[in-house]
């Protein structure tokens, strides 16, 4: 199956080559730190995934086959459509 390319937000050679130097030397080429995520509190994480783990299964439990079809065939159109 063909996969299709990622559609990058910045296609310019000289920012992603800028933006690779910066991350080898661990800086910003003015000499500034580079920014760095904040961290994520850790209870919310592991609160979101047992969410996760068991949305999707009770999901598709109360969907009829016909509705599992039709929206699996919609994220296709989508998926392959321009």
């Amino acid at each position: 199956m063909p996969t299709r390319a990622r559609k990058s937000k910045d296609r310019d050679f000289f920012v992603n080559a800028r933006r690779v130097v910066e991350q080898a030397i661990g800086e910003q080429m003015d000499g500034k730190p580079l920014e760095k995520e904040p961290p994520k509190n850790e209870a919310a994480v592991a609160l979101s995934k047992l969410g996760a783990a068991k949305g999707g299964k009770a999901r598709a439990a109360k969907l009829s086959p016909a509705q599992r079809k039709a929206i699996a065939k919609k994220a296709a159109k989508a998926r392959w459509s321009d």
